[in-house]
């Protein structure tokens, strides 16, 4: 469960960071070229997949000492 979470965590930040480029117009090609409402939910998946990262790291970390 662990893994997963860390990889979902990574997948938001990169989908939101797509997002975001295109909601700012950093990257062209699609209807959310331009429009501000992407480069807001770009970054609010950004922010959850940070969060969902650390989360996970922390948890590892948490149960490596606790084997230890």
């Amino acid at each position: 469960m662990a893994a997963l979470s860390l990889v979902l965590g990574i997948v938001l930040i990169a989908l939101g960071g797509f997002w975001l480029g295109q909601g700012l117009g950093y990257i062209q090609g699609s209807f959310m070229t331009g429009v501000s409402l992407w480069a807001w939910v770009g970054a609010g998946l950004v922010v959850l997949g940070i969060g969902l990262t650390a989360l996970s790291i922390s948890r590892r970390l948490a149960a490596a000492r606790a084997r230890h």
